[in-house]
C-alpha cells in the first residue's frame, strides 16, 4: 500500500507556503474561479498532483483507478463481465492498466490492476490476471488516436444504454450537462461486440480529436480524461444527462414544452467549468468517501 494515500485525502485547499510541486492548478483560472479563499489570495485550490517519481505516480494511478471502479459499482454500472477502464502507464507509455476480467467493480483494489502491452497481452509489473478483450480493442484504439488522453472509461449504464438506442446527442437541458458542451460525440453505428480492431477504430474515429465523451449507439457510453478521476466524473455526468433527457422526452411527449439552454449560455457555462484540474477535483469527494468506506482497503 502507498504510504502517502492511506488516509482520506484533503485535496481542496493549499497555502502559498507549500512546496511548488504540490501546487498544481494554482494558475488555472477555471479551477481557482470556482471557490473563494482569503483576501490575500494565499489559499488556492489543488488540482492534479505532479510526481517526480514515476513509480509513485504509477501507484497513485492504480489507487485512483480502484476507487473509480468501486464508485462505478455503487452507481450500478456493473453488467456481468462488461465495463472496463484503462489508464496509460507513466513509465512505459505504450502500456496501460486495466481491470481484471470478471471481477466485480465493488471489490477491486489497487493491487488488482493488470498491466498490458500495446497488443493487449498481460505483462509483469501488475496483477497476473486476464482482461476483457473487447475492452482492449476499444481502449487501445482510443489511446492510439488520442495521445492527449490518459484514461478511458466504458460501461453499460442503464440510462446511457437507453438513450444510446436513439443514436442522437443529448441536449443542453440543465446547467450540469453544460459541463459537456462541445465535448460530446455520437457513434451512430453498431458493429456488435468489439472483438475486432476495426470496431475499436470506428469508436475512436467517432470520438474525434476534441470530444471527451461519446454515446455509442445501441451500446453504452465512453469517457476520457487527463486523469481517471476526470474520466469518472465525465462518465457520471453523461449518464445523468442521458437520464435527464429520457425524463424530459417523456414529459414533452405528453405536451409539456421543453426549454433548451441557448448555445451562448451553454458555452459560457462550459467555459466556467471545463478544466482537467476542475474535473479531477469534482471526483475527489467521491474518492475520499470510497477510501473511508473501505477503511483504506481500496488502496491496497
Amino acid at each position: 500500500m502507498s504510504t502517502t494515500l492511506t488516509t482520506v485525502q484533503q485535496p481542496t485547499v493549499l497555502r502559498s507556503s507549500e512546496p511548488a510541486s504540490s501546487r498544481n492548478g494554482e494558475n488555472d483560472p477555471v479551477l481557482q474561479g470556482i471557490a473563494r479563499g482569503d483576501r490575500n489570495g494565499t489559499l488556492k485550490l489543488r488540482g492534479i498532483p505532479s510526481f517526480s517519481d514515476p513509480v509513485a505516480k504509477r501507484q497513485w494511478i492504480r489507487e485512483h483507478m480502484a476507487a473509480v471502479f468501486r464508485y462505478f459499482g455503487k452507481q450500478g454500472y456493473v453488467e456481468g463481465t462488461s465495463g472496463h477502464i484503462s489508464v496509460r502507464d507513466p513509465i512505459i507509455p505504450d502500456h496501460f492498466w486495466m481491470n481484471p476480467f470478471a471481477m466485480h467493480f465493488s471489490l477491486i483494489k489497487a493491487s488488482d490492476m493488470v498491466l498490458v502491452d500495446s497488443q493487449g497481452y498481460v505483462v509483469e509489473g501488475g496483477n497476473q490476471a486476464m482482461i476483457n478483450e473487447a475492452g482492449f480493442w476499444i481502449h487501445s484504439e482510443v489511446h492510439h488516436a488520442r495521445p492527449d488522453i490518459m484514461a478511458v472509461a466504458h460501461a453499460h449504464s442503464q440510462y446511457g444504454r437507453a438513450w444510446s438506442a436513439f443514436g442522437k446527442p443529448i441536449e443542453m437541458l440543465d446547467q450540469d450537462t453544460c459541463n459537456l458542451y462541445g465535448k460530446i460525440s455520437v457513434y451512430d453505428d453498431h458493429g456488435g461486440v468489439a472483438l475486432a480492431q476495426e470496431e475499436g477504430r470506428a469508436i475512436a474515429n467517432a470520438l474525434g480529436k476534441e470530444s471527451m465523451v461519446c454515446i455509442l449507439q445501441n451500446h453504452g457510453l465512453i469517457s476520457c480524461g487527463t486523469t481517471v478521476d476526470e474520466a469518472a466524473f465525465l462518465f457520471y455526468d453523461l449518464d445523468r444527462a442521458c437520464h435527464t433527457q429520457l425524463l424530459v422526452e417523456a414529459a414533452a411527449a405528453n405536451g409539456l414544452e421543453k426549454k433548451v439552454i441557448p448555445h451562448n449560455i451553454a458555452q459560457y457555462s462550459a467555459n466556467s467549468m471545463q478544466s482537467a484540474h476542475n474535473f479531477y477535483n469534482e471526483f475527489q469527494p467521491e474518492f475520499n468517501l470510497i477510501v473511508a468506506e473501505s477503511k483504506g482497503e481500496v488502496l491496497q
